[in-house]
């Protein structure tokens, strides 16, 4: 058989076999995804279960459980870990209260020729380097800053750097990624069911929550684990605004060079707590519609 009918049948086969193109096609980016994604996280999950030489601060390829044993003795750890989890869900709790109507009016009040410009418009602070709204905020925030100057005549100082910083902070840059779910998923709610609410003598609020919440709630959920990993992953918010505040990225920052498998130890929390969230998730049945 000659290299061009061998050609032409691999082509009829897979004009004929969508699914076997599809497989072809995704062949490439998901032996990637096994590669470079899933493949370092065994490594580093390997790695939690060595050592480090005291003297030197080398890698001691010797298999212990120390550091897992160590981050469940240790207060500090714990604490971390929970205030961790804690800011994230405040953040995410905060992004979809200030999304929900955000996303209501860009996706159904504003005039349909605006729309497109109103999206362009959320995605506007995502164009902006990370470390320049960081340190934007943190100019805000400081004591005599901005916001001091705002909230000075109402008797109000500003919250200066600490945790409340930090999630202010965190819920501002994440807050495109909750927008974004919810605002598309209202744009696939029918219209019928809203003149239908309203034909049965249902008032604003009570269409909202009766109708538009549990439609979109798979979008908020969709939201929220964008927005629930990215903080419970972020250590550079701490560092700019957080004060002595420290999450557990910054444990994990602290310990990579003088004890490595101790933040291979440390980087599993998140890992784990982001695959649990994402289970609760999808078990909850809120993705199911998206």
């Amino acid at each position: 058989m000659t290299t061009d009918s061998a050609g032409r049948r691999l082509a009829g086969a897979l004009h004929r076999r969508p699914r076997l193109r599809l497989g072809l096609l995704l062949a490439a980016p998901l032996t990637w995804l096994l590669v470079a994604y899933l493949g370092s996280l065994a490594v580093l999950f390997l790695s939690a279960f060595w050592t480090t030489d005291p003297f030197t601060s080398d890698v001691v390829r010797s298999w212990t459980t120390d550091n897992f044993r160590t981050l469940l003795s240790a207060p500090v750890y714990r604490t971390v870990a929970l205030r961790s989890l804690g800011v994230a869900a405040a953040v995410t709790v905060i992004d979809a209260v200030v999304a929900l109507p955000i996303a209501c009016y860009t996706a159904l009040v504003a005039k349909p020729s605006r729309r497109p410009l109103l999206v362009v418009a959320l995605l506007t602070p995502l164009w902006a380097s990370y470390l320049v709204k960081a340190y934007a905020w943190r100019i805000i925030l400081a004591n005599g800053g901005p916001l001091d100057w705002a909230l000075g005549p109402l008797g109000l100082h500003s919250p200066g750097y600490g945790l409340t910083a930090v999630i202010l902070v965190l819920a501002y840059l994440w807050l495109p990624y909750m927008i974004l779910p919810i605002h598309a998923g209202l744009e696939q709610l029918p219209a019928n069911l809203l003149d239908a609410s309203a034909d049965l003598g249902a008032r604003t609020w009570r269409t909202v929550r009766s109708v538009v919440l549990p439609m979109v709630l798979p979008s908020v959920a969709a939201g929220s684990v964008f927005t629930f990993s990215l903080s419970l992953g972020d250590y550079l918010a701490v560092q700019i605004v957080g004060g002595r505040s420290q999450l557990i990225g910054n444990l994990i920052y602290a310990n990579v060079t003088l004890n490595l498998p101790l933040a291979a130890a440390l980087g599993t929390v998140p890992v784990v707590a982001i695959l649990l969230y994402l289970l609760a998730v999808r078990r909850s049945g809120a993705l199911r519609s998206l």
